[in-house]
């Protein structure tokens, strides 16, 4: 059983489709409770670091999640900010995040070779996965995502990175260290690819 947090922010019934679709067993959790029988967690997030993890704070879950992921070794995967506040500390805001992947989250305008792109960082881009990476089986070759983000993990061990992605510059876009696995990209808007990377989570 999958549970997906509802906390207030992303596209919480594109993934719960997406795991209908493929016959995943799914729960949407809105609180600590629901969590007592998941064997794994989505964490969805769109817009600002200190937004989603006040959010996340505030909904009651956050402790459970914490003990769930560390104590128990219970897998998750983080998406877009769902991934960035698996870091330590981000860039765009004050508040610690959940601290699981030693790491900060930068702004992609710090990079030398991106000044003067348009961010946000939008629209399809193709992937370059660790070869042999579990979560990317039966992705196409080369695999594109859909992105919409500003800030992008800077990873503080380089093994922790399982995918990069380049826009201007080449940065990370896909992390994993133990149990914990994060994604920059959206899968519920990446079509095959996308339902790949949810496919190869729920089998893990």
């Amino acid at each position: 059983m999958i549970a997906i947090l509802d906390y207030g922010l992303g596209n919480i019934k594109a993934f719960a489709a997406v795991f209908h679709k493929l016959g995943v067993q799914y729960r949407i959790a809105r609180s600590a409770s629901e969590l007592a029988d998941v064997n794994k967690i989505v964490l969805p997030g769109v817009g600002a670091f200190d937004k989603a993890m006040s959010l996340l704070n505030e909904s009651g879950m956050r402790d459970t999640v914490q003990e769930r992921v560390t104590r128990d070794g219970m897998p998750i995967l983080g998406i877009c900010v769902g991934m960035q506040i698996l870091a330590q500390t981000s860039e765009e805001g004050t508040l610690a995040g959940l601290g699981f992947i030693e790491g900060s989250v930068r702004s992609i305008a710090s990079l030398a070779d991106t000044r003067g792109l348009d961010l946000p960082h939008m629209g399809w881009n193709t992937v370059q996965f660790t070869p042999g990476e579990r979560l990317a089986a039966g992705l196409s070759d080369p695999p594109e995502f859909y992105f919409l983000h500003s800030y992008y993990f800077d990873c503080g061990h380089e093994e922790d990175v399982i995918a990069r992605v380049n826009y201007g510059a080449t940065f990370p876009c896909a992390v994993r260290r133990g149990n914990v696995y994060g994604v920059q990209f959206h899968p519920e808007k990446s079509h095959h690819n996308g339902v790949a990377i949810l496919k190869n989570f729920a089998e893990l």
